[in-house]
């Protein structure tokens, strides 16, 4: 099965080789090829449609132009996914981030420093499909909104008076999700609503409170230390 009509075949059963995990088939000691791997799993799984399939930018071609091939072939059922989200690459200290480089940020090790929410706050500042580099300094800064958000979360509320008006916040933050899931724009958004919250004097705000959590949870932020 490793042999092909073709140079730009892709192999659906690999032959063994030493030292590598291995099957008995009925064409020889092997194992799947990397594609089908994840079509077996995926269609196990999930059936013969996936609705939302993410990955890093690098695998569209050909793991997953080769994974839609074959499902679709074997299924007889298109799409095989309805939605796809490739994520642009991350670099860090000029490379690209990689296991295989072993040059990862590790969570656990990021969460000795700083908040969790101030790490989500970071990764969200970028669009998933933009390329960026990840610099250990910059989150520093995002430390400092978390807080800011903790604060306009907290902040006592005038119990009288004009509410303070979020129909135009709560548009523009879920429209922003709604566009391809712009976290930059609905982090922009949170930090305009905090900040409106933080400058309001005798006005009831607890409204705008609820919903600047409510949204923030939307984004995994707890808006605690």
């Amino acid at each position: 099965m490793t042999r092909t009509s073709d140079s730009l075949d892709f192999v659906l059963w690999q032959a063994a080789a030493p030292g590598e995990p291995s099957w008995d088939s009925p064409w020889g000691k092997g194992r799947p090829g990397w594609h089908i791997e994840c079509s077996a799993m995926s269609m196990k799984a999930l059936g013969a449609t996936v609705d939302i399939h993410g990955g890093g930018a690098d695998l569209i071609f050909p793991h997953h132009e080769c994974e839609i091939a074959q499902s679709e072939s074997a299924s007889g059922v298109s799409p095989f996914t309805r939605y796809w989200m490739h994520v642009a690459m991350v670099e860090y200290q000029g490379e690209k981030m990689s296991k295989s480089l072993g040059n990862l940020v590790i969570a656990s090790k990021v969460l000795e420093n700083f908040s969790a929410d101030a790490f989500r706050l970071y990764l969200f500042s970028h669009h998933y499909r933009t390329a960026w580099e990840y610099i250990d300094a910059e989150i520093e800064e995002w430390e400092d909104v978390a807080r800011e958000l903790q604060e306009a979360a907290e902040t006592l509320s005038a119990q009288y008076g004009e509410q303070l008006d979020t129909s135009v916040f709560e548009d523009t933050f879920f429209g922003a999700l709604d566009n391809d899931l712009d976290t930059p724009a609905a982090i922009a958004e949170l930090r305009r609503l905090s900040g409106e919250i933080l400058a309001s004097e005798d006005i009831d705000f607890t409204r705008a409170q609820r919903l600047l959590i409510r949204c923030s949870a939307i984004l995994g932020l707890t808006l605690s230390n």
